[in-house]
Protein backbone atom coordinates (compact mmCIF):
# COMPACT_ATOMS: atom_id res chain seq x y z
CA UNK A 1 0.00 0.00 0.00
CA UNK A 2 2.87 2.38 0.75
CA UNK A 3 4.35 1.75 -2.71
CA UNK A 4 0.98 2.44 -4.35
CA UNK A 5 0.63 5.68 -2.40
CA UNK A 6 4.17 6.67 -3.35
CA UNK A 7 3.59 6.02 -7.06
CA UNK A 8 0.29 7.88 -6.93
CA UNK A 9 1.86 10.92 -5.27
CA UNK A 10 5.08 10.96 -7.31
CA UNK A 11 4.39 11.24 -11.06
CA UNK A 12 8.08 11.28 -12.01
CA UNK A 13 8.74 8.07 -10.09
CA UNK A 14 5.74 6.43 -11.74
CA UNK A 15 6.83 7.52 -15.22
CA UNK A 16 10.35 6.23 -14.56
CA UNK A 17 9.05 2.89 -13.33
CA UNK A 18 6.74 2.50 -16.35
CA UNK A 19 9.61 3.41 -18.67
CA UNK A 20 11.76 0.65 -17.10
CA UNK A 21 8.89 -1.84 -17.40
CA UNK A 22 8.47 -0.75 -21.01
CA UNK A 23 12.11 -1.62 -21.72
CA UNK A 24 11.55 -5.12 -20.35
CA UNK A 25 8.33 -5.52 -22.31
CA UNK A 26 10.17 -4.34 -25.42
CA UNK A 27 12.61 -7.21 -24.97
CA UNK A 28 9.68 -9.63 -24.80
CA UNK A 29 8.08 -8.01 -27.85
CA UNK A 30 11.22 -8.80 -29.83
CA UNK A 31 10.52 -12.46 -29.05
CA UNK A 32 6.85 -12.13 -30.03
CA UNK A 33 7.66 -10.34 -33.29
CA UNK A 34 10.07 -13.06 -34.36
CA UNK A 35 8.42 -16.19 -32.97
CA UNK A 36 4.68 -15.69 -33.39
CA UNK A 37 4.75 -15.81 -37.23
CA UNK A 38 6.99 -18.90 -37.07
CA UNK A 39 4.56 -20.53 -34.63
CA UNK A 40 1.66 -19.75 -36.97
CA UNK A 41 3.51 -21.16 -39.98
CA UNK A 42 4.32 -24.36 -38.11
CA UNK A 43 0.70 -24.71 -37.05
CA UNK A 44 -0.45 -24.31 -40.67
CA UNK A 45 2.08 -26.92 -41.82
CA UNK A 46 0.89 -29.39 -39.18
CA UNK A 47 -2.76 -28.79 -40.11
CA UNK A 48 -2.00 -29.39 -43.79
CA UNK A 49 -0.11 -32.58 -42.93
CA UNK A 50 -3.05 -33.77 -40.82
CA UNK A 51 -5.51 -33.10 -43.65
CA UNK A 52 -3.29 -35.14 -45.97
CA UNK A 53 -3.14 -38.00 -43.48
CA UNK A 54 0.52 -37.42 -42.66
CA UNK A 55 2.37 -37.02 -39.39
CA UNK A 56 3.03 -33.56 -38.00
CA UNK A 57 6.15 -32.00 -39.50
CA UNK A 58 7.16 -30.07 -36.38
CA UNK A 59 7.58 -32.26 -33.32
CA UNK A 60 9.91 -30.00 -31.35
CA UNK A 61 8.40 -27.44 -28.99
CA UNK A 62 8.57 -23.90 -30.29
CA UNK A 63 6.64 -21.14 -28.56
CA UNK A 64 7.23 -17.86 -26.77
CA UNK A 65 9.00 -19.66 -23.89
CA UNK A 66 11.02 -22.43 -25.51
CA UNK A 67 13.58 -22.90 -26.84
CA UNK A 68 15.79 -20.35 -25.12
CA UNK A 69 17.05 -17.53 -27.32
CA UNK A 70 20.33 -18.35 -29.06
CA UNK A 71 22.80 -16.72 -31.41
CA UNK A 72 21.75 -17.75 -34.94
CA UNK A 73 25.39 -18.05 -36.00
CA UNK A 74 27.13 -20.03 -33.22
CA UNK A 75 24.04 -21.32 -31.30
CA UNK A 76 25.28 -19.70 -28.07
CA UNK A 77 22.45 -19.57 -25.53
CA UNK A 78 21.71 -15.99 -24.47
CA UNK A 79 22.18 -15.58 -20.72
CA UNK A 80 20.07 -13.34 -18.49
CA UNK A 81 22.89 -10.78 -18.22
CA UNK A 82 23.18 -10.70 -22.00
CA UNK A 83 19.46 -10.01 -22.29
CA UNK A 84 19.17 -6.80 -20.25
CA UNK A 85 17.28 -4.33 -22.47
CA UNK A 86 19.48 -1.83 -24.36
CA UNK A 87 22.28 -2.02 -21.77
CA UNK A 88 23.45 -5.50 -22.78
CA UNK A 89 23.65 -4.41 -26.42
CA UNK A 90 25.84 -1.46 -25.48
CA UNK A 91 28.10 -3.50 -23.18
CA UNK A 92 28.55 -6.23 -25.81
CA UNK A 93 29.23 -3.65 -28.49
CA UNK A 94 26.35 -4.98 -30.55
CA UNK A 95 28.02 -8.38 -31.00
CA UNK A 96 27.56 -11.94 -29.76
CA UNK A 97 29.73 -12.58 -26.71
CA UNK A 98 31.03 -15.84 -28.22
CA UNK A 99 31.41 -15.57 -31.99
CA UNK A 100 31.36 -11.74 -32.23
CA UNK A 101 28.71 -11.82 -34.95
CA UNK A 102 26.85 -8.52 -35.16
CA UNK A 103 23.47 -8.24 -33.44
CA UNK A 104 20.78 -6.31 -35.28
CA UNK A 105 20.34 -2.75 -34.03
CA UNK A 106 16.61 -3.30 -34.34
CA UNK A 107 16.44 -5.20 -31.03
CA UNK A 108 17.60 -2.38 -28.73
CA UNK A 109 15.68 0.16 -30.83
CA UNK A 110 12.41 -1.70 -30.26
CA UNK A 111 13.21 -1.93 -26.54
CA UNK A 112 13.98 1.80 -26.33
CA UNK A 113 10.95 2.67 -28.47
CA UNK A 114 8.65 0.61 -26.25
CA UNK A 115 10.11 2.21 -23.14
CA UNK A 116 9.65 5.71 -24.60
CA UNK A 117 6.02 5.18 -25.63
CA UNK A 118 5.28 3.55 -22.27
CA UNK A 119 6.70 6.59 -20.47
CA UNK A 120 4.54 8.92 -22.58
CA UNK A 121 1.46 6.84 -21.69
CA UNK A 122 2.33 7.08 -17.97
CA UNK A 123 2.79 10.86 -18.29
CA UNK A 124 -0.49 11.28 -20.15
CA UNK A 125 -2.76 9.00 -18.08
CA UNK A 126 -1.13 9.00 -14.67
CA UNK A 127 -1.51 6.32 -12.01
CA UNK A 128 -4.87 4.96 -13.12
CA UNK A 129 -6.50 1.87 -14.62
CA UNK A 130 -6.72 3.78 -17.89
CA UNK A 131 -2.92 3.79 -17.94
CA UNK A 132 -2.79 0.00 -17.68
CA UNK A 133 -5.17 -0.43 -20.60
CA UNK A 134 -3.32 2.15 -22.69
CA UNK A 135 -0.06 0.32 -22.04
CA UNK A 136 -1.55 -3.00 -23.15
CA UNK A 137 -2.86 -1.34 -26.31
CA UNK A 138 0.50 0.35 -26.97
CA UNK A 139 2.51 -2.85 -26.58
CA UNK A 140 0.09 -4.76 -28.82
CA UNK A 141 0.29 -2.09 -31.53
CA UNK A 142 4.10 -2.23 -31.50
CA UNK A 143 4.10 -6.02 -31.93
CA UNK A 144 1.48 -5.86 -34.69
CA UNK A 145 3.34 -3.13 -36.56
CA UNK A 146 6.64 -4.96 -36.77
CA UNK A 147 5.04 -8.30 -37.59
CA UNK A 148 3.16 -6.60 -40.43
CA UNK A 149 6.37 -4.97 -41.67
CA UNK A 150 8.16 -8.32 -41.69
CA UNK A 151 5.40 -10.63 -42.93
CA UNK A 152 2.47 -8.45 -44.08
CA UNK A 153 0.43 -10.21 -41.43
CA UNK A 154 -1.70 -9.03 -38.50
CA UNK A 155 -2.28 -12.14 -36.35
CA UNK A 156 -5.80 -12.84 -35.09
CA UNK A 157 -4.21 -14.01 -31.84
CA UNK A 158 -3.46 -10.34 -31.11
CA UNK A 159 -6.12 -8.32 -32.95
CA UNK A 160 -9.19 -10.27 -31.76
CA UNK A 161 -8.32 -10.30 -28.02
CA UNK A 162 -7.41 -6.62 -28.41
CA UNK A 163 -10.91 -5.88 -29.72
CA UNK A 164 -12.64 -7.63 -26.81
CA UNK A 165 -10.25 -6.08 -24.32
CA UNK A 166 -11.16 -2.61 -25.59
CA UNK A 167 -14.87 -3.31 -25.11
CA UNK A 168 -14.13 -4.73 -21.63
CA UNK A 169 -12.30 -1.59 -20.51
CA UNK A 170 -15.14 0.55 -21.84
CA UNK A 171 -17.76 -1.31 -19.81
CA UNK A 172 -16.89 1.33 -17.23
CA UNK A 173 -16.40 4.07 -19.88
CA UNK A 174 -12.63 4.15 -19.42
CA UNK A 175 -11.91 5.70 -22.83
CA UNK A 176 -15.40 6.10 -24.27
CA UNK A 177 -18.91 4.92 -23.46
CA UNK A 178 -19.91 1.33 -24.21
CA UNK A 179 -22.29 2.30 -27.03
CA UNK A 180 -19.56 4.26 -28.82
CA UNK A 181 -17.15 1.37 -28.27
CA UNK A 182 -19.42 -1.24 -29.85
CA UNK A 183 -20.40 1.04 -32.73
CA UNK A 184 -16.70 1.88 -33.18
CA UNK A 185 -15.82 -1.80 -33.52
CA UNK A 186 -18.57 -2.35 -36.09
CA UNK A 187 -17.82 0.83 -38.03
CA UNK A 188 -14.08 0.19 -37.95
CA UNK A 189 -14.44 -3.23 -39.50
CA UNK A 190 -17.14 -2.38 -42.04
CA UNK A 191 -15.51 0.83 -43.27
CA UNK A 192 -12.34 -0.90 -44.46
CA UNK A 193 -14.32 -3.95 -45.57
CA UNK A 194 -16.33 -1.74 -47.91
CA UNK A 195 -13.19 0.00 -49.19
CA UNK A 196 -11.59 -3.39 -49.79
CA UNK A 197 -14.47 -4.72 -51.86
CA UNK A 198 -14.98 -1.46 -53.77
CA UNK A 199 -11.29 -1.40 -54.69
CA UNK A 200 -11.40 -5.06 -55.71
CA UNK A 201 -14.54 -4.47 -57.82
CA UNK A 202 -12.91 -1.58 -59.68
CA UNK A 203 -9.36 -2.91 -60.08
CA UNK A 204 -9.70 -6.66 -59.67
CA UNK A 205 -6.98 -6.53 -57.00
CA UNK A 206 -6.97 -6.75 -53.21
CA UNK A 207 -5.83 -3.43 -51.75
CA UNK A 208 -5.42 -4.60 -48.13
CA UNK A 209 -5.73 -7.62 -45.88
CA UNK A 210 -8.51 -8.67 -43.53
CA UNK A 211 -6.17 -8.07 -40.61
CA UNK A 212 -6.44 -4.33 -41.30
CA UNK A 213 -10.23 -4.54 -40.85
CA UNK A 214 -9.78 -6.26 -37.51
CA UNK A 215 -7.15 -3.82 -36.30
CA UNK A 216 -9.34 -0.80 -37.07
CA UNK A 217 -12.26 -2.59 -35.40
CA UNK A 218 -10.09 -3.04 -32.31
CA UNK A 219 -9.12 0.65 -32.33
CA UNK A 220 -12.79 1.55 -32.67
CA UNK A 221 -13.59 -0.66 -29.68
CA UNK A 222 -10.96 1.14 -27.59
CA UNK A 223 -11.49 4.74 -28.69
CA UNK A 224 -15.06 4.85 -30.01
CA UNK A 225 -16.51 5.70 -33.40
CA UNK A 226 -15.90 9.45 -33.01
CA UNK A 227 -12.13 9.07 -33.47
CA UNK A 228 -12.32 6.64 -36.40
CA UNK A 229 -12.34 9.36 -39.11
CA UNK A 230 -9.19 10.90 -37.59
CA UNK A 231 -7.47 7.50 -37.46
CA UNK A 232 -8.36 6.64 -41.06
CA UNK A 233 -7.37 10.06 -42.40
CA UNK A 234 -4.08 10.22 -40.52
CA UNK A 235 -3.07 6.65 -41.38
CA UNK A 236 -3.94 7.18 -45.05
CA UNK A 237 -1.96 10.41 -45.28
CA UNK A 238 1.11 8.94 -43.59
CA UNK A 239 0.87 5.73 -45.63
CA UNK A 240 0.53 7.63 -48.91
CA UNK A 241 3.43 9.95 -48.08
CA UNK A 242 5.80 7.16 -47.09
CA UNK A 243 4.73 4.91 -49.99
CA UNK A 244 5.21 7.64 -52.60
CA UNK A 245 8.53 8.67 -51.02
CA UNK A 246 9.85 5.11 -51.18
CA UNK A 247 8.84 4.79 -54.82
CA UNK A 248 10.38 8.14 -55.75
CA UNK A 249 13.61 7.20 -54.01
CA UNK A 250 13.40 3.77 -55.69
CA UNK A 251 13.63 2.00 -52.36
CA UNK A 252 10.43 0.08 -53.01
CA UNK A 253 9.12 -1.52 -56.20
CA UNK A 254 5.59 -0.65 -57.27
CA UNK A 255 4.47 -4.28 -57.47
CA UNK A 256 5.48 -5.00 -53.86
CA UNK A 257 2.61 -4.25 -51.42
CA UNK A 258 3.19 -1.85 -48.53
CA UNK A 259 1.71 -2.99 -45.18
CA UNK A 260 -1.02 -0.65 -43.92
CA UNK A 261 -1.06 -2.01 -40.36
CA UNK A 262 1.83 0.13 -39.03
CA UNK A 263 0.12 3.31 -40.24
CA UNK A 264 -3.17 2.31 -38.61
CA UNK A 265 -1.31 1.46 -35.42
CA UNK A 266 0.56 4.77 -35.39
CA UNK A 267 -2.62 6.75 -36.06
CA UNK A 268 -4.47 4.75 -33.40
CA UNK A 269 -1.78 5.43 -30.81
CA UNK A 270 -1.79 9.15 -31.58
CA UNK A 271 -5.57 9.13 -31.24
CA UNK A 272 -5.28 7.30 -27.92
CA UNK A 273 -3.00 9.98 -26.48
CA UNK A 274 -4.07 13.18 -28.24
CA UNK A 275 -7.16 12.24 -30.26
CA UNK A 276 -9.70 14.34 -28.39
CA UNK A 277 -7.36 17.35 -28.40
CA UNK A 278 -6.91 16.96 -32.17
CA UNK A 279 -10.68 16.72 -32.72
CA UNK A 280 -11.32 19.77 -30.53
CA UNK A 281 -8.67 21.81 -32.34
CA UNK A 282 -10.04 20.77 -35.74
CA UNK A 283 -13.64 21.63 -34.83
CA UNK A 284 -12.50 25.00 -33.46
CA UNK A 285 -10.58 25.67 -36.69
CA UNK A 286 -13.45 24.89 -39.07
CA UNK A 287 -15.92 26.89 -36.97
CA UNK A 288 -13.67 29.93 -36.74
Amino acid sequence: MELISLLHSSPLLFIGLVFAVGLLVGSFLNVVIYRLPVMMEREWQDQCAELNGKEALNNESFNLNVPRSRCPNCNHQITALENVPVLSYLVLGGKCSQCKTGISLRYPLIEAFTGLLSGIIAWQFGFDWACLGALLLTWSLIALSFIDIDHQLLPDSITLPLLWLGITFNLSATYTDLHSSVVGALAGYLSLWLVFHAFKLVTGKEGMGYGDFKLLAALGAWLGWVLLPSIILLSSLVGAFIGISLMVLRQHQRDIPIPFGPYLAAAGWIALVWGHDINTAYLSWISA
